[in-house]
């Protein structure tokens, strides 16, 4: 069930779970989002895993079959967990954390009726916070995840050709992505957050603010309101790149400006303040940093040089420059100006402080960083400045 070499990665991960249900005097955890298995056992199989205050956890499976190894169960419905406890004797939850924030309604009040706990927790909102912390194999992760990004960014040039429109762009893009080794599958947390595998903003429909509670819009297409839209690329265009790094579970996140021909001068001015941005959150972060420092720093600099009204977008403006990544895009910390979070070793995060310019499109970059004990570790390697594409 468990590969032999996550065992450490997962042990250390159960510990940390078990050690704050013993703060909150929480009997067990019960688990069954493919996100928290795959974060928890290192695989995404349709059933519960069971992790207690003290000892080892167990694995429910409904499917696939074939799958075996210690306190690994069968089940054909969850009801079947309470008769195994009974028969194994294990000890029942009096105090049981469930996925508050994922189960259906349906779901939940099944597993109430089941389990008949005293007193429920929200496992979602504990392992949330847990997720902020990645282990050793999961910043590896990382690292190769960013590699192949890098690769893909430098690709990015050649799948461009006159005449082509935004839509036409992201799909060369795309199978590039695909050819050197992304899943393809982009995973947010949050309903209604759906989104392809990044999305790509040229123009004017830069501005088109979107319902998603993401950095930028986009017009997009018929039931996906975020991001290309159509738009042809013409000469003068900036063309804003967002697209995924998911090479592995782990998905980093960069964004890069090209141009068709030469834009208007306020573009590059921008663009270049997004960079002064980013160099100055680098310099400034360190274990203890507060996130809302940074969201200031970014508006500060961003209103010293007269780009208040652009930063973030126009029509809509995004009250954040950054975010936590991970298994998910947008993970916790988050860089609000009312975050009460602090940057410590470990955590994972996106900076990506972004301008829209009227009639001309969106510019600025986004970078991946690792937080180390010393400061941030940037991931995303991809040439800075806007590449024009003709």
């Amino acid at each position: 069930m468990i590969q032999k070499d996550l065992i450490a990665d997962l042990e250390l991960k159960w510990n940390r779970i078990q050690l704050e249900m013993q703060k909150t005097g929480m009997d067990g955890c019960l688990i069954t989002a493919d996100v928290n298995l795959y974060y928890l056992t290192g695989r995404v199989y349709n059933g519960y895993f069971y992790l207690p205050v003290e000892g080892k956890p167990w694995f429910f499976i409904k499917r696939p079959n074939g799958l075996s190894g210690d306190r690994v169960e069968y089940i054909r419905k969850p009801e079947n967990i309470t008769d195994i406890f009974r028969e194994k004797n294990i000890k029942h939850p009096d105090r049981l954390l469930l996925e508050a924030d994922e189960l259906t309604y349906n779901e939940y009040i099944r597993l109430l009726k089941i389990f008949d706990p005293r007193e429920t927790g929200n496992a979602t909102t504990l392992l949330r916070a847990q997720r902020c912390y990645k282990t050793p194999w999961e910043l590896e992760q990382f690292r190769i995840s960013a590699n192949l990004h890098n690769k893909t960014y430098s690709e990015i040039p050649g799948c461009f050709h006159p005449g082509m429109t935004d839509l036409e762009f992201q799909f060369e893009i795309e199978k590039r992505m695909r050819s050197n080794g992304s899943i393809g599958l982009f995973r947010a947390f949050g309903s209604n957050m759906d989104i392809f595998m990044g999305s790509i903003l040229a123009g004017e429909n830069a501005e088109t603010p979107s319902p998603y509670d993401f950095a930028l819009g986009g017009g997009g297409v018929t039931s996906m309101p975020l991001g290309a839209n159509g738009t042809l690329l013409r000469e003068g265009t900036a063309v804003m790149v967002d697209m995924a790094g998911n090479y592995t579970a782990y998905i980093t996140d960069m964004t890069r400006v090209f141009s068709v021909g030469k834009l208007p001068d306020p573009a590059y001015k921008a663009h270049e303040v997004s960079i002064e941005i980013i160099r100055e959150i680098e310099q400034i972060s360190k274990p203890g940093t507060l996130c809302a420092e940074l969201y200031h720093i970014a508006e500060r600099i961003a209103d010293k040089e007269g780009l208040s009204p652009y930063f973030m977008g126009t029509k809509q403006q995004a009250k954040f420059v950054g975010h936590g990544i991970g298994i998910q895009i947008n993970e916790l910390p988050v860089l609000t100006p009312r975050s009460k979070e602090v940057l410590q070793p470990g955590m994972v995060l996106a900076v990506e402080p972004k301008f829209v310019i009227p009639r001309i499109g969106a510019v600025g970059i986004e970078n991946s960083y690792i937080m180390t004990g010393k400061g941030l570790e940037r991931l995303t390697l991809a040439k800075e400045e806007i590449i024009n594409l003709l």
